[in-house]
């Protein structure tokens, strides 16, 4: 493979799936000219949350875990059939001046999640509670199966 001027760490490699016929997909790795922003982090700074999605007979419930969380700056919307949670965390430590991280796992900022809900639901009935760092969302299901009398017109 032909060296470009890039080292070898700093190329970025796209992966271009190929399909023939019925046989497996191959994906094979080709260098790039793409070059990576040195601002990158800045531009994506949106975290995305973990979540749990569960169901009982009458309601979905959404669990996500939000430690840190402004509460004031949380947003719940329900649109149709898909939910998004918003919100913003703060590092206890950001404010403090001279302090060198060793190690960062953490994320601090902004995040957000939209997803799909797997059924309809009556989103205007929502409920939700921010408790010990977690963030729980009941949804009542819509009521699907209704039974729908059937009027016979006599012509």
């Amino acid at each position: 493979m032909e060296q470009t001027s890039k080292n070898k760490e700093s190329q970025v490699f796209e992966m271009l799936l190929q399909t023939a016929g019925e046989l497996p997909s191959k994906a094979v790795a080709q260098p790039s000219n793409f070059e990576l922003p040195q601002n990158w982090h800045e531009e994506h700074i949106e975290g995305q949350l973990a979540i749990d999605l569960g169901q009982t007979d009458t309601e979905v419930i959404l669990v996500t875990t939000m430690a840190g969380a402004i509460a004031d700056k949380m947003e719940v919307y329900i649109h149709s059939d898909l939910l998004t949670v918003r919100g913003l965390r703060h590092s206890p430590i950001e404010d403090l001046k001279d302090v060198e991280m060793f190690h960062q796992e953490c994320f601090w900022g902004k995040f957000s999640r939209t997803i799909v809900l797997p059924v309809d639901v009556k989103g205007d009935l929502a409920k939700a509670e921010y408790k010990n760092g977690i963030l729980t969302i009941f949804i009542p299901k819509q009521k699907t199966d209704t039974k729908i009398e059937v009027v016979v017109v006599d012509d």
